[in-house]
């Protein structure tokens, strides 16, 4: 059974900073991709960073250089530096990671249940 758990999340003042974490448990052979997805309100889930194992990184078009992602591949976890902070930004955020459990198993995409990020005006 894999598990993503997210933490991080709260509220700041726009301008401001939040690092979000999020550490996969469970069954894992390999983690391919990683992930941050954001919903707001009334919106719909959009892609704000991905890294590959590699470390290859793409940003979404909503975030730019404001956002950093980057991933610790001993301790199964992903990271979301959030610089800079906007009220747009308000939102559920996702992690996201390609799971192949044992070898052999073809890779599954995992979910987290989300951490709530408020940003004030």
């Amino acid at each position: 059974q894999v598990r993503l758990v997210e933490s991080g999340g709260g509220f700041v003042q726009a301008g401001g900073s939040l690092r979000l974490s999020c550490v996969v448990s469970g069954s894992i052979f390999r983690i391919n991709d990683m992930g941050w997805y954001r919903q707001g309100p009334g919106k719909q889930r959009e892609l704000v960073a991905r890294i590959s194992a590699g470390g290859r990184i793409k940003n979404g078009d909503s975030v730019g250089e404001r956002f950093t992602i980057s991933r610790h591949n001993g301790k199964n976890t992903v990271y979301l530096q959030m610089d800079n902070l906007i009220p747009e930004d308000a939102g559920v955020y996702y992690c996201n990671a390609e799971v192949q459990s044992h070898w052999g198993e073809r890779v599954e995409n995992y979910w987290g249940q989300g951490t709530q990020v408020t940003v004030s005006s």
